[in-house]
This record gives C-alpha cells, structure tokens and sequence, in this order.
C-alpha cells in the first residue's frame, strides 16, 4: 500500500467503478461508487475493489463528484520518478509529431496519463493548470519535473478556472518557478503571435485550433470573415494566404491583440477588426446581401453542462445557417464547436438543418477536430471535444 506517501490510505470502490477502469481503462471512479472513502486529505491513495484487490493507485480528491482519477493499474509509489517518467513520455510524444510551432500543448491531462493537469509551452515557458484537489498535492513535485524534463525560464500556474471551485480549491495565478512575461511571442507556421499568460483565454491561447488555422490558410481567397475571431488567429493565417479578412469579436481587449498581431506579420492592412455581436452582424450582413469566400466560425462552449444542450444546439444552428446564407458560391465555411455535450453526431445533425433551411446545396468537404498534441484516447471520450468540418456551398 502505497497511500499519501506514507503507504496508510486506500479506497474501496464497488465493481460498477472497479471495471470502468480494470475493463474499460476509464481513469474516473464517481462518488456513487465509492465503498468505503480514504480517511484523508487530497493526495495519491491506493483502490481496491470490492472484494479488497488492488486495482491500482488514483489520485483522491474529497469533495469532488469524481473522487478518484486513475493513475496505475498496480499500487506504487507516485514519486518524483514517476511525475518525471510521466512528463518525459509526454515529451516524447510531441517531439515524434514534428509540429511547426513553438506554442504546443505537452501534457493533455487524462490522455497523458497525468489526470487533471494542463501544461501548454509558450516558447521558453511553461503555462500549467492543477485541476483537481489530487493533483494540487503534488504542484511541487511536478514543477520540478517540468523544470527537470524542459528547463523553462519561468513557470505559471493558471489556477483561475471555475472547475477548481468544485473541488474547493483557491482560485489564483501564480509564477511557481522563474519568472514569466506578461506577453509571450510564440511561431505558428509562418505566423507569429501575442500571447498573454496571465490573462488571456485557457493558458493563454486556443492551441487546441492550430492545425485547423493552417488549414484555413490553405482555404484563403478574397474577401473571408473571422467570426469569434478572439486574438485573431485564423485571421492571420486567412491573409497570409492572400484574403482580406474581418475580423469579429464581441471583446475590444480580444481585437486590440488581433490588431497587434497583424501588424508583427505585416498583415495591418490585410485585416479589419470589427467590435460586434456576431449573431446581430451575421443578421446585418444577410439582410444587406453580403458575400463572403472563406467564413471560419469558431464560438466559444454554448454548452457547458449538458442541461444546456437543447439551447445550445439552436445557436450553434442559427449562426451556422446564417454563415451559410453569406456565404459566396463555391466559398467555403470552416465551423467548429467544442462543447463536449455537442457530440459529434448531433454537431453533423444540426450543420444538415441548417443548410437545410438554407435552401442551397452545402457539401461536407472533410471532418475536422483538435491539434495532435490534444490527443484523444478512444475509452476517454472526454479527451476528445472539439469538432469541425469544412464545408462548401455548391
């Protein structure tokens, strides 16, 4: 028995939550199949099953809905050897995928096998996300496993996202190791980029599109428009590639960095930053039958909880639709949605309503999802949120 460090702390779970890990390698065991809980604080315990065999070792977190987080299929001691290990395979993993970019996401928590933990690289920093009250226990030991596996000029914990509130963690942003810019200038491809760490969306950028804005780029001609554009990222591939892009965001704080972005790639004059409500300007440009070569629709999460599906699933079709309506014969729409409650089924479903009602035949050029480094594990299908398709009006 292994426990919090000092080998005296196991759970006991029922074999509904036993074999969501042993048969179907789900790393999360729920509160409801809890048996008997760890008499102890957050931290690594080691999980047996109803009868009493070890079934591997989890990370424990009391108050959460998800009160185990599967580490290892055998109890063992979860050391700094182990973080390392973890971290370098992780590693490994990116090194093998040639990505072209220095803005890279290099542990992407339960399909990494390091449960609850973000670490995204900003060129020479790090970026890290503890998500869990298990994971918190162990902040310090994998910053020195990140420091050991990429020697990082500085290292930021973004501990202000509102998951950690459930599991009745301290809401905060903090440097834990060196020191970190408040700007960052990161490479995608052949376009370079603003970052903010401390303040901007997720760790600061939306890595997870990287590929999918190089496929834009691919796309570009004429007139296109970026609609959630944030800080303009496939706005900036979209006229490297020879469009004039607008660019749309409802945040002036968001479109001040696509501006500024622009002007670092010589691309000032190729870009046009609108502060608007996209669903009220999508209405304003179909009245006024405007028509667009390339549209990237790129929304944030219209369902966080899965109570919100049924809402979240008119908007998505509403701007969908008008997106179709503005769009110029044989232009292409590249429209995505990460709210994971949007599976991909009903993402297709609502894209066939929506040219549906759109009177015009749309033609399904290819699927898209998330970057490689966001890897998605088949028995974890929470790893795997964000969809998308490219599309063309015929």
């Amino acid at each position: 028995m292994t426990g919090l460090d000092a080998g005296t702390f196991s759970a006991r779970v029922s074999a509904r939550g036993a074999a969501r890990w042993t048969d179907r390698l789900h790393p999360w065991i729920y509160r409801s199949d809890m048996l008997d809980a760890p008499g102890s604080e957050p931290g690594v315990v080691d999980v047996v099953d109803a009868s009493g065999r070890p079934i591997g070792s989890a990370l424990w977190s009391p108050v959460s809905t998800i009160s185990l987080r599967m580490l290892t299929h055998e109890p063992q001691a979860i050391d700094h050897a182990f973080w390392l290990e973890r971290v370098l395979a992780a590693k490994a993993r990116r090194d093998d995928m040639s990505l072209d970019a220095d803005a890279v996401r290099v542990v992407h928590a339960e399909a990494d096998g390091l449960p609850s933990l973000i670490v995204d690289r900003y060129a020479d920093w790090l970026v890290v996300q503890f998500l869990s009250a298990g994971i918190e226990r162990y902040r310090d030991r994998i910053r020195d496993a990140l420091v050991e596996a990429y020697a990082p000029r500085g290292i930021l914990a973004r501990d202000d996202v509102p998951i950690r509130r459930h599991e009745r963690l301290a809401s905060d942003t903090a440097v834990i190791h060196g020191e970190v810019p408040g700007m960052i200038e990161v490479r995608e491809a052949d376009v370079r980029y603003f970052v903010a760490p401390f303040t901007g969306q997720k760790t600061g950028a939306f890595l997870d599109q990287r590929e999918n804005r190089m496929r834009a780029g691919s796309l570009a001609r004429g007139h296109a428009l970026d609609l959630f554009a944030y800080d303009g990222g496939f706005g900036l591939h979209l006229a490297r590639g020879g469009a004039h892009v607008t660019a749309v965001d409802s945040s002036a704080d968001a479109l001040e960095r696509a501006h500024r972005n622009a002007q670092i790639n010589g691309l000032d004059e190729g870009i046009e930053c609108v502060e608007a409500n996209v669903f009220d300007l999508l209405r304003d440009l179909e009245r006024d039958s405007k028509r667009f070569d390339v549209i990237v629709l790129d929304p944030p999460a219209f369902a966080r909880r899965r109570d919100n599906l049924k809402a979240a699933l008119r908007g998505y079709k509403e701007i969908n639709l008008r997106a179709m309506r503005v769009l110029a014969p044989g232009g292409h729409l590249l429209t995505f949605s990460c709210s994971y409650h949007v599976g991909p089924d009903r993402f297709r479903a609502m894209l066939e309503s929506a040219a549906t009602d759109c009177g015009r035949p749309i033609r399904w050029i290819e699927t898209r999802g998330q970057a490689a480094d966001h890897p998605e594990v088949l028995q974890i299908p929470e790893s795997a949120y964000l969809k998308g398709a490219v599309l063309q009006a015929v």
